[in-house]
């Protein structure tokens, strides 16, 4: 399998309840790396994956829905943990739809999986990967 894999990162707030949390419990700010990673079996007539700059104009677009924003308050998270698997799976369900839209053009329709890494700090991190 092909993958291709492009690199943003954002900043939220969060706060996130339960014992088992400890002082994430409280509200707090964290900075996310995130990776998202395009694969499919063959690459296209034009001997590529995916078009990376494309790619790369939509993880931020996608991502500028929680930059700078505190996630207890955010319409999505509501009344949800805001854990980084949440926000990795969060991430997954908008590149989905954006490329079921056809928003990273055509050549994204050879695409058949999807994976989004969030690192929360050099030595920590979660992922959603998953059939599209």
């Amino acid at each position: 399998m092909y993958t291709v894999e492009v690199r943003d990162h954002v900043m939220i707030a969060h706060s996130i309840k339960g014992e088992v949390f400890g002082p994430a419990q409280n509200l707090h700010g964290a900075t996310y790396v995130i990776d998202v990673s395009f694969m499919r079996q063959e690459l296209d007539e034009n001997a590529i994956v995916v078009d990376i700059g494309l790619a790369m104009e939509i993880v931020k677009e996608t991502l500028s829905g929680i930059n700078y924003s505190n996630l207890d308050e955010h319409p999505d998270f509501k009344g949800r943990r805001s854990t980084t698997e949440v926000i990795a799976k969060w991430v997954f369900d908008k590149m989905k739809t954006a490329i079921n839209e056809g928003r990273l053009g055509p050549t994204a329709s050879g695409l058949k999986r999807l994976k989004i890494t969030l690192h929360e700090s050099h030595t920590a991190l979660a992922a959603y990967e998953a059939n599209i």
